[in-house]
């Protein structure tokens, strides 16, 4: 295994390069860059952090913080208020698949689609008479 010699990481890290950009139909150079590894891993830290302190301002400073589940930022009322929601609109969802299926039902009846109509068979759970 080959030992790294700082100096020669450095050395590496600070070789200049020449970035050149040219247009492929006339070989006319557009724009000419002089790089190092070192200032291109710089350009891309200084970036990173600025993306990074933009979005954690982004959220911390404006109110798409309450929109973030995990963040914290919300309040138990909130959570409560929107359980009861959730419980409601379930239910609501429940109630009009129940009338559909009812107003499917009597168009079918109307239109005379049902062969037989029994509305003595109703589906109701026995009752256990074990006390008499």
């Amino acid at each position: 295994m080959a030992h790294l010699d700082a100096n020669s990481t450095l050395k590496r890290l600070r070789n200049r390069y020449l970035l050149v950009v040219m247009n492929e139909d006339t070989y006319e150079e557009v724009v000419k860059f002089r790089l190092s590894r070192l200032s291109v891993y710089i350009v891309l830290s200084s970036v990173f952090v600025l993306l990074t302190i933009l979005t954690v301002a982004l959220i911390v400073f404006t109110p798409i913080k309450y929109y973030l589940p995990g963040v914290g930022y919300g309040d138990a009322r909130q959570a409560k208020e929107f359980r009861q929601l959730k419980i409601r609109t379930d239910s609501m969802e429940n109630a009009m698949k129940f009338k559909q299926q009812y107003l499917d039902d009597l168009k079918k009846v109307l239109e005379g689609k049902l062969s037989t109509l029994d509305t003595n068979k109703l589906d109701l759970p026995k009752e256990d008479n074990t006390n008499e």
